[in-house]
């Protein structure tokens, strides 16, 4: 497992764990993003906002909330 800030762009995971407080894990959750939930990064440039396609919406994450967000790498 990986943090997803750690994917290259154009790649594919599913989101094994949430790791962090409570309110982080709300949020998170709130905007659709679960364990077992499939993610594709779009955007993914240095220290700006994280940008991902997941549930047929686009979503910008900071870089603290992708540390909290681990992932497996999907190939094909």
């Amino acid at each position: 497992m990986k943090e997803l800030s750690g994917l290259p762009v154009d790649s594919t995971c599913v989101i094994a764990s949430l790791d962090g407080d409570q309110r982080f894990i709300s949020r998170i959750t709130s905007i659709g993003l679960t364990p077992g939930c499939r993610v594709n990064v779009i955007k993914n440039d240095g220290n700006r906002p994280m940008l991902i396609y997941s549930r047929d919406t686009m979503i910008a994450l900071n870089r603290n909330e992708c540390k909290g967000i681990m992932v497996k790498e999907v190939t094909a």
